[in-house]
């Protein structure tokens, strides 16, 4: 039975009150966007320098939450988080696979989805951000995704063009209104816009925004389920009728996130 909402909140701040107790560093597994609401919406009593997020890369969808800080403990401790090089054994016989067959395969070996982080596609090769417990087996037994065989280690380093491309785009809208914003971008009605977030599947830096009617502040990473993610990166005039010129950056699909 999945945990309420009331739950996870609980559970976040149990683990913040016992770090600061034990002076212990805690880490959750890799949270989703909805569980990453729950988690900020949990800390907004804690001191902002008391906890940590990271995904492992720059821009991860999926991250991990530490519990604990260097100025609080008197040392630091990195996140458990690896990433694994996930390569064809022979490119020119490799298939074309997407990021639902590296998934597929990961949660055929019995892996469970909060232990693994995102899964960025460069140039044939995949890389895996996962929890360092699990690392050594993923390495063994990740050995062929559908019909191609692979090789799975530790990544020596990552491509300095790993982090998702921005493609930067300029749009005219109506008004600088959160709705409006995502429906020009994701070519959407004004109604089809409205009930994403109605159906709570906006979220600004990890956390649920739910007034349609607010305004995204510049360089606010805007997640919406279903459709991709953008940075807003603000207005820049008004046109001669009026309306609202805006610049954002769109992540874009050469490499896959989540």
């Amino acid at each position: 039975m999945e945990q309420t909402e009331q739950q996870i909140i609980k559970r976040f701040k149990e683990l913040a009150d016992q770090s600061d107790r034990n002076c212990q560093y805690l880490f959750t597994d890799f949270l989703t966007l909805a569980e990453q609401d729950l988690f900020y919406r949990a800390m907004k009593d804690y001191a902002p320098d008391s906890f940590r997020t990271s995904g492992g890369i720059e821009g991860a969808e999926r991250i991990m939450a530490r519990f604990g800080s260097p100025e609080a403990f008197g040392y630091e401790m990195e996140f458990p988080i690896v990433c694994l090089q996930i390569s064809p054994v022979m490119k020119k016989f490799a298939e074309e696979l997407t990021h639902r067959d590296y998934l597929g395969a990961l949660m055929h070996l019995g892996i469970k989805r909060e232990l693994l982080g995102d899964i960025v596609m460069h140039d044939m090769t995949a890389y895996l951000f996962c929890e360092e417990h699990i690392a050594d087996y993923i390495a063994e037994s990740l050995t062929r995704i559908r019909h191609t065989n692979v090789t799975c280690k530790k990544a020596a380093e990552l491509p300095t063009d790993i982090c998702p491309p921005l493609a930067e785009q300029e749009f005219i809208v109506s008004a600088e209104r959160a709705d409006a914003i995502v429906a020009k971008i994701y070519h959407l009605s004004r109604s089809q816009s409205l009930d994403l977030f109605r159906s709570q599947k906006v979220f600004v830096g990890g956390r649920l925004f739910e007034n349609n009617s607010g305004c995204f502040q510049a360089g606010s990473i805007v997640s919406v389920r279903g459709y991709g993610r953008f940075r807003y990166d603000g207005s820049l005039q008004e046109t001669k009728k009026g309306r609202l010129r805006i610049k954002a950056a769109l992540y874009g699909t050469g490499s896959s996130h989540a």
